[in-house]
């Protein structure tokens, strides 16, 4: 947890997420994906925390977790103060305009029969409930808070490039005022030309909607320009968890150090004298992870101990939170 005096809008304390495997005829249990492993962190109000790691670490599954969309198999998920793992049903309905999603892929993310102004009013219908011109007045005030033309509001999604279809998923997003907004790499599947362009409208609704966001992404450079802190994922663990400037500067966990040697550097001099590590061997599998430390069969500075008992995520004097053995050699 981070030592700070304010309430979080968000706090997770030891979150698991555990997919069941069944196999054979009669569906028989024999293990499971652990794709969330006892996870924690806050944020707080109007503040930025980038989720990172490499596909498959358990980002995404951590980010649905939390806005209930899977049922969590352990942990606390606490949104102002209220706990929400175990709430279903019309409890969580009313919860729902509080916390929203946008979804990496949007084409995917919209339906492909209903109008931009059908899709955004979508969540308006659900949750409220406004006249027709009220309604209306809603999607074009959504519209032009995203950058969209109102002369768009009765045409499909089909018709829009990636970076507007986008902008169709951010307006839904916004349609109930939420506090909270998961983004699910939502530049990932844009070309580079429109990738800042949308990170740039994400600051700029969060500075005038007073937003919070968790911002998950593979792209350590737009995470270094957009997050306030960033948590480091592995194999379902957050393996360290520090401020923007500190985890860029002076990363602890060696993980942290290999996927920040591998951002390109834009200056070419830089580039060339970059020392790349490369990690050998393969990740786990999630479903059996190994004994001890989940990096201890990757790390180039593995020791004994870590290949039998798992790294305490604790703090360290600096205020960031690192969960590996050579912090105790320091």
């Amino acid at each position: 947890m981070l030592d700070d005096t304010r309430v979080p809008v968000l706090r997770v304390e030891n979150l698991k997420m555990y997919f069941p495997i069944y196999k054979g005829v009669l569906r028989r249990r024999v293990g499971e994906v652990k794709a969330v492993d006892d996870v924690s962190f806050d944020i707080f109000q109007g503040e930025t925390l980038g989720l990172v790691g490499e596909s498959g670490c358990g980002k995404s599954s951590a980010g649905r977790a939390i806005l209930r969309l899977y049922e969590v198999t352990g942990g606390s998920i606490q949104l102002h103060g209220q706990e929400i793992s175990d709430i279903d049903g019309d409890s969580l309905r009313r919860l729902r305009p509080e916390m929203q999603m946008i979804f990496q892929d949007p084409q995917a993310s919209l339906n492909p029969r209903m109008t931009v102004a059908s899709i955004i009013a979508e969540p308006l219908d659900e949750h409220q409930n406004l006249d027709r011109h009220a309604r209306i007045a809603r999607v074009f005030e959504l519209m032009d808070a995203v950058g969209l033309a109102r002369d768009f509001a009765n045409r499909f999604p089909h018709e829009f490039s990636g970076g507007q279809r986008q902008r169709i998923g951010i307006a839904r997003a916004l349609a109930l005022n939420p506090k909270f907004i998961v983004c699910d790499e939502p530049i990932a599947a844009l070309d580079v030309s429109i990738q800042a362009q949308v990170v740039n409208l994400l600051e700029d609704l969060q500075d005038q909607f007073g937003l919070t966001y968790l911002f998950i992404s593979h792209d350590l450079s737009m995470v270094r320009h957009l997050a306030t802190r960033v948590a480091v994922m592995y194999l379902g663990k957050v393996v360290e968890l520090a401020g923007r400037d500190q985890l860029y500067s002076d990363p602890k966990h060696p993980y942290t150090e290999a996927l920040l040697s591998a951002v390109p550097e834009a200056d070419p001099l830089a580039e060339t004298a970059r020392n790349r590590i490369i990690l050998e061997g393969d990740v786990p599998s999630p479903s059996n992870p190994p004994q001890g430390c989940n990096f201890c069969t990757r790390c180039p500075s593995v020791m004994d101990v870590c290949k039998t008992v798992a790294p305490e995520f604790r703090q360290l004097q600096d205020g960031r939170h690192v969960a590996c053995h050579l912090m105790d050699l320091q």
